[in-house]
């Protein structure tokens, strides 16, 4: 199997690829609902699940009139949302093994 490849994002890249400024940026970061990555310099850098969680929560903004702190707890209530409902299918899948056998 092949690794997968992520594409590391500048501020300038981050923010142009997003629509969103430079403080803007900076208050998602305060606010947890992205990190920049782990890389040794004194620039941030992001990924591209970075960008999918931003324009993530650009849609809820738009659509619901959140403001960004609202939005930091919907993305974290909707991420274990996801997480709880892919836990349960893996206890059901065992749960039928177990049933079956």
């Amino acid at each position: 199997m092949g690794q997968l490849t992520t594409t590391v994002f500048t501020v300038t890249e981050f923010c142009y690829h997003t629509g969103i400024s430079n403080d803007e940026l900076k208050e998602f970061v305060a606010l947890g609902v992205i990190e920049p990555l782990e890389i040794e310099t004194q620039e941030w850098f992001f990924d591209d699940n970075a960008i999918v969680v931003i324009h993530r929560a650009l849609k809820l903004h738009k659509e619901l009139a959140l403001d960004w702190h609202g939005i930091a707890i919907a993305l974290t209530l909707l991420d274990e949302n996801e997480q709880l409902k892919q836990e349960n299918k893996q206890l059901r899948q065992q749960l039928m093994r177990f049933i079956n056998e």
